[in-house]
């Protein structure tokens, strides 16, 4: 097919089983895959409870639709097996295939979560013809794994409502676009749900009978909606009167250092400072600096063995970075001797160069960054945490931990008056005198003392966290008690007499008031 050298030609690839496929491979590492007689459902969590997201064929055939709630399904047909799909993992696969498709021409991105977009322009002849790339893009996939449907077309619209609904290999050109496009149902321009129903109400269920409409009519109905759900607009850039130009995200840039010996040696750590420094050097080229350090030690016996650092803060200083590899090549093995060493920045984040003091010194001693890398590095991550605050009604929920190096601390937890300074993990149980049913404490003995309640504020009911809590667990009732020598505890009753979710309520003392 000859065609004229500036008109643009646009790849659309579909998965249309993206998810199960990906989920088979990860599954067949470890444990069998059901038999494709067995009805499989992947879900994900819907509006109102898990629904069906995937479904195989052998599900596909009793009539199980993408978009049904998982409950209903499974009342229906209990033989199901049923399991969670992996969003976050299918999309970082998409992620890695926009890359992976460069191969084929240097502007690729994804489409949606199930699918990509080549910008092919001037490259088909590298591959011989169109036709012919269009099976190697087929045919690569099918070798990873993934089934997928491609067509051509001078639009990233018309690609992509061909690749989805048009027949397989599907090559169009400019003077076809419209005639090939039109017998195609309006889902195919990819409006919303209402959207849908509306045109179809309309009658306009083809894109041909949409265009045949008079535009006076339906832009007066679809002005006020967004350019990315307005039909005309769609059919317009799926026509080409209407720009739609390719979004191509950036390259992925590796930063990393190499040294290569005429000869094996034992020791790596005399090559690890010129390592470094030319590491930070092209960092320092870039505005970058690194987070995540990955050394890698080649031997000659075809065994490698690697290090990994992470850092609190994205650095480019040589000197705090070769600092933290002390003491952490000394486990390494060296074999026979190596002649390769790596040194990559696997995440790297821009570093803004902030003058500290007006005689350009650096601060060390407020260098907190610099601190956490160096403990984590000597003692371990998991050894070095600080505080972080989560929303939640239960107050043990309130404060975790985790690891320094996992990112920036939370801001300072502002006390109210209702909640103690000090918080007892876990409550300590406490037998108390008080008025039945739900009358406030008189008296209480914990730890072997008896203490009598002066006065008391409350109770402040906490109901538990049904998304969290098992089922049956019981709601709270929280008292503030000043006891005869001043000290004010907090303690709470733990379930209502006859309240069906267990025997009589148990107190606990929870905090201290200062």
């Amino acid at each position: 097919m000859t065609r004229a050298l500036h008109e643009p030609q646009i790849v659309s690839v579909w998965f249309p089983a993206l998810t199960l496929e990906r989920w088979t491979r990860v599954i067949s590492q470890y444990r069998s895959v059901p038999n494709d007689d067995v009805p499989v459902v992947l879900s994900r969590d819907g509006t109102h409870g898990p629904v069906v997201h995937c479904i195989n064929t052998a599900a596909q055939r009793r009539g199980i639709t993408v978009g049904a709630r998982v409950v209903d399904v499974q009342a229906i047909h209990p033989d199901l097996h049923i399991e969670s799909a992996d969003l976050n993992g299918d999309h970082a696969l998409l992620q890695r295939l926009v890359h992976w498709a460069r191969r084929w021409c240097p502007w690729t991105a994804q489409d949606g979560s199930d699918g990509l977009f080549l910008d092919i322009t001037g490259a088909a002849h590298l591959f011989g013809g169109e036709a012919r790339m269009l099976r190697d893009i087929v045919q690569r996939f099918a070798m990873q794994g993934l089934t997928a449907q491609v067509a051509l077309a001078p639009t990233r619209g018309a690609a992509q409502a061909l690749a989805r609904y048009g027949p397989q290999h599907t090559i169009c050109d400019h003077a076809a676009l419209a005639a090939q496009l039109a017998a195609l149902p309006v889902q195919a321009l990819r409006v919303d749900a209402d959207t849908n129903r509306l045109l179809t109400r309309l009658g306009l269920k083809t894109i041909g009978a949409l265009g045949d409409v008079p535009r006076v009519a339906l832009m007066r109905r679809f002005a006020n909606m967004p350019l990315n759900r307005n039909p005309l607009i769609l059919l317009d850039r799926a026509l080409g009167t209407v720009p739609d130009p390719l979004n191509a995200p950036p390259d992925h840039v590796r930063f990393m250092a190499r040294a290569r010996l005429p000869e094996p040696v034992i020791d790596p750590i005399p090559h690890l400072k010129s390592l470094v420094d030319d590491l930070c050097v092209k960092l320092a080229k870039a505005e970058q600096g690194s987070r995540q350090l990955h050394l890698t030690i080649f031997r000659i016996d075809s065994e490698y063995r690697s290090v990994s650092l992470t850092l609190a803060k994205a650095s480019r200083d040589p000197a705090h970075i070769l600092r933290l590899f002390d003491g952490k090549l000394d486990s390494i093995d060296p074999g026979f001797g190596f002649d390769l060493l790596t040194l990559e920045a696997t995440r790297v984040e821009p570093v803004v160069l902030i003058q500290e003091r007006l005689d350009g010194t650096r601060d060390a001693q407020a260098d907190v960054a610099g601190l956490l890398d160096r403990l984590s590095a000597r003692l371990g991550q998991d050894k070095i945490t600080w505080s972080t605050w989560t929303e939640t009604h239960k107050p043990e929920r309130v404060e975790g931990r985790a690891p320094a190096l996992n990112g920036a601390p939370c801001e300072t937890l502002v006390l109210t008056p209702d909640r103690p300074i000090r918080m007892l993990k876990p409550a300590e149980e406490v037998r108390v005198i008080y008025a039945v049913p739900e009358g406030p404490p008189s008296q209480f003995r914990w730890r072997r003392v008896v203490y009598k309640t002066v006065r008391h504020a409350g109770p402040e009911r906490i109901a538990p966290e049904w998304w969290l809590d098992r089922p049956g667990t019981r709601l709270r009732d929280y008292y503030k008690i000043e006891v005869e020598d001043g000290r004010r505890f907090w303690l709470y009753r733990e379930g209502l007499l006859n309240d069906g979710r267990g025997d009589d309520p148990r107190w606990f003392v929870h905090g201290f008031f200062a």
